[in-house]
């Protein structure tokens, strides 16, 4: 398994209760179910769910995340929906 690390943003942030965190997972969706383990509680499901990802900078868009390779030192950025005008 691979070691990466999950940075959150804004509302992941403070769901989360912390900035980042490292999982060992082989895929993306592995280390959302890893994320998710560590933080069971429906406020951060329900961020998580409605956040965009990235891949080491690159958009997930609406790739399978179980298709989604990670790799040791992969950084999985979470941006939830930004509200402004």
């Amino acid at each position: 398994m691979a070691k990466c690390t999950i940075r959150y943003w804004a509302a992941a942030k403070e769901a989360a209760g912390t900035a980042q965190e490292g999982v060992e997972a082989d895929t993306l969706a592995e280390a959302l179910e890893a994320a998710c383990r560590l933080h069971p509680d429906d406020r951060f499901l329900r961020v998580l769910g409605a956040s965009s990802l990235l891949v080491d900078e690159r958009p997930v868009g609406a790739r399978p995340h179980g298709a989604v390779a990670v790799a040791d030192g992969t950084v999985i950025e979470v941006l939830p929906p930004f509200a402004g005008g």
